[in-house]
C-alpha cells in the first residue's frame, strides 16, 4: 500500500489543473485592464513583477492594493478590473503577438508596471470544488520588507516567478509549453504558501493551516471511502466532537460531512469516466454501500444522475 499523500498532493491527484500564461503587460501610468466573467472552469491569475496595481470587482466595493511579487488567483472567475489607482483616464494599450504569448503595452510615462496574466483551467466538477473551498480572490505576497523573514516556499515562488519572467520575454523553442508548465507549478506553490500563512482565508487553506485540524483533513483526503464519524475525526485531532464541529464551521464555513462528500463526489466524477466500471463499483469505491444512497448524493451534489454524468463525459 503506498504511503499517504499530503493534502495538496492528494487534491492535485484528484483534480487536474492546466496553466496557461497568455499576456505579459508593460504599462506606464495611467493604465487599466478589464476582465469579463470567465468561462466555466477558468480561473484567471495575475502576477505583479514590477510596480503596483489596484484590483477591483465591479459592484462589490472592495479593492486590493498589490505590489511587486504579489500573485492573485480569481477562483470564482468573476469579472474584475486592474488599474494604477490614479483615477486618470488610462492610456490605450497596444497588443502585439510574440512567439509564445501576447504582449500588451502603452505609452504612459508614469510609474511602470510589469505583470503576467493567465488562467488556470479545471474540468468540471473540479472547478466547483475550487470555487467552494477557495476564496473568490486569493492573494499571496512573495516579498516582504525584511528579506530575513522570507520562508522557503516564498523563496521557491520568487525563483519560479523569475523563471517565468525570463521565459516570457524570450522567443525560445518550446517556450509556450514551458510557460504553461510553469503556470501549473505556480498553482501548487501559491496554494502551499497561502496555507502556510498565519492569515490563511476561510476555506480549505484555513483548514490546512490549522495544525489541530490537519489530521482530519489528511484522513478524509487519503481515506475518503472510510465511513468517518465526527467522534473519530475529533479523536484524530485530539479534541471533542463539539470543538471539531465549531472549528470546521469557523475555518471552512461548512461541516466536516459536507467536505467529505465534496471529496467523494470529485473522486466519483473521475471514476465514472471509466466505461468499464459499473455504478455499483464506483459507489463502493467512494464509500457508499448503497447504490441508491450514492445516486441520491451524486444527484444532489452535481445536479444530474451518475448515469447522466457518465454519458455527458463519454460524449466529449
Amino acid at each position: 500500500m503506498p504511503p499517504p499523500l499530503d493534502w495538496l498532493s492528494r487534491l492535485l491527484s484528484i483534480i487536474t489543473v492546466q496553466g496557461q500564461l497568455e499576456i505579459r503587460c508593460a504599462y506606464g501610468a495611467p493604465w487599466q485592464v478589464v476582465y469579463e466573467d470567465s468561462r466555466p472552469g477558468e480561473m484567471p491569475y495575475h502576477v505583479v513583477l514590477r510596480g503596483t496595481a489596484v484590483l477591483e470587482t465591479p459592484g462589490k466595493g472592495i479593492s486590493h492594493h498589490l505590489r511587486a511579487g504579489d500573485i492573485v488567483m480569481v477562483a470564482n472567475g468573476s469579472g474584475h478590473v486592474l488599474h494604477d489607482g490614479s483615477g486618470v483616464t488610462p492610456m490605450p494599450a497596444h497588443v502585439r503577438d510574440g512567439l509564445n504569448l501576447t504582449f500588451s503595452e502603452n505609452t504612459g510615462t508614469g510609474e511602470r508596471l510589469e505583470m503576467l496574466c493567465g488562467r488556470f483551467v479545471l474540468a468540471p466538477p473540479h472547478d466547483r470544488f475550487i470555487r467552494d473551498y477557495l476564496p473568490a480572490h486569493l492573494i499571496v505576497q512573495t516579498s516582504t520588507r525584511d528579506d530575513s523573514t522570507l520562508t522557503e516556499t516564498s523563496a521557491q515562488l520568487n525563483g519560479l516567478l523569475a523563471l517565468m519572467r525570463t521565459e516570457s520575454n524570450a522567443n525560445s523553442l518550446g517556450g509556450n509549453a514551458m510557460l504553461n508548465a510553469l503556470s501549473a507549478a505556480l498553482f501548487t506553490l501559491t496554494l502551499r504558501m497561502a496555507s502556510e500563512s498565519a492569515e490563511a482565508p476561510v476555506g480549505l487553506l484555513a483548514l490546512a493551516g490549522h495544525p489541530r485540524l490537519a489530521p482530519a483533513l489528511m484522513a478524509m483526503f487519503n481515506e475518503p471511502a472510510r465511513p468517518w464519524t465526527l467522534p473519530e475525526l475529533a479523536t484524530l485531532c485530539n479534541m471533542s466532537r463539539a470543538t471539531l464541529v465549531r472549528h470546521f464551521q469557523e475555518k471552512v464555513g461548512r461541516s466536516a460531512n459536507d467536505f467529505l462528500t465534496s471529496v467523494r463526489m470529485a473522486l466519483a466524477a473521475n471514476e465514472l469516466k471509466k466505461p468499464n466500471l459499473s455504478t455499483e463499483v464506483v459507489a463502493e469505491t467512494v464509500g457508499y454501500q448503497s447504490v441508491a444512497a450514492f445516486r441520491r448524493a451524486f444527484s444532489q451534489h452535481m445536479g444530474m444522475t451518475p448515469g447522466d454524468w457518465r454519458r455527458l463525459t463519454l460524449q466529449k
